[in-house]
């Protein structure tokens, strides 16, 4: 039985446009401990969706873990903006203290 990693690599082969498949293989590789490699199909998520937030929230927690604050911290600026904008209070409590941490 192939891993979360590979059935996402391999729709994301198939569909490299999809930015759901491209989300759903950098949450895979993150969760397999393979954060660098997952950087790449979160900032294709970014690039793809002005105002979704959460891929830009992840990146910047990965950018966080690889010890790149300056990568990190306008990922996390733009999301906080964009959860108080669409009103999600959760994800603006957690960007707050992230961002307080920097």
């Amino acid at each position: 039985m192939p891993s979360r990693v590979e059935q996402f690599q391999a729709l994301a082969g198939r569909q490299p446009d999809n930015e759901l498949f491209r989300f759903s293989l950098a949450q895979a590789l993150v969760a397999d401990r393979r954060a660098a490699e997952a950087v790449a199909h979160y900032e294709f998520c970014v690039a793809k969706k002005a105002d979704w937030m959460m891929p830009r929230i992840l990146l910047g927690k990965v950018q966080l873990e690889l010890g790149r604050h300056a990568e990190a911290k306008p990922l996390l600026q733009d999301a906080l903006r964009l959860a108080v904008e669409q009103h999600h209070e959760d994800p603006e409590r957690e960007l707050r203290a992230l961002l307080a941490d920097l």
